[in-house]
C-alpha cells in the first residue's frame, strides 16, 4: 500500500475562482457535500455535517494548515467521524490534504495530495486509504463540474 493518494485534474476555470471554490466554507460545503459551520482559518478547526447520499449526518471536521492564496490549501481531518480535534493522540489518526493549484493556459491544474497514512493504525490503514482513494475520485468530478458553472 503506498502512503499518499494524488489526483490531478485541469479545470475550466481561472486559478481566483478555483481558490474559493476551495478556501470558501459556504463553497467547500457545496461540492463537497458538507454543511459547515463555519469559515475555514488557519489553526482553527472547522465543524460540520456531511450531506452526501448514503452518510448524511456524519460528523466532519478539518483543522487548517495553511492558506497560500491563490496556490495552496491543506488541513488535516480525521480517519473516521469518531475522532475529535482534542482526543489524545489525534496526531496518529488524521491525515493531511493539500490542494495545489497552478495556472494552465485560462483554466487551473489541481492537485490533491493526501498522505499520512503510515501512522494510522494498523487495523484501519488500508480501508482508510481505499475509502478515500475512491472518495477523491469522485471529489475532482464534483469541483471540475462546480467551478464550470
Amino acid at each position: 500500500m503506498e502512503d499518499r493518494i494524488e489526483r490531478t485534474i485541469n479545470l475550466d476555470a481561472p486559478i481566483e475562482r478555483v481558490w474559493v471554490a476551495l478556501t470558501d466554507h459556504r463553497e467547500f460545503g457545496a461540492w463537497f457535500r458538507l454543511s459547515l459551520h463555519g469559515p475555514f482559518q488557519v489553526g482553527e478547526v472547522t465543524f460540520g455535517e456531511v450531506t452526501y447520499p448514503g452518510h448524511e449526518g456524519l460528523a466532519f471536521w478539518a483543522r487548517v494548515e495553511s492558506m497560500d492564496e491563490p496556490h495552496r490549501f491543506s488541513f488535516v481531518w480525521p480517519m473516521d467521524e469518531t475522532i475529535q480535534p482534542d482526543d489524545p493522540g489525534v496526531h496518529d489518526k488524521v491525515t493531511r490534504v493539500e490542494f495545489i493549484l497552478e495556472p494552465a493556459g485560462e483554466g487551473t491544474k489541481l492537485t490533491v495530495r493526501e498522505s499520512g497514512f503510515e501512522k494510522l493504525p494498523h487495523d484501519k490503514r488500508l480501508q482508510v486509504f481505499r475509502d478515500n482513494e475512491s472518495g477523491w475520485d469522485a471529489q475532482m468530478k464534483h469541483i471540475r463540474d462546480f467551478v464550470a458553472r
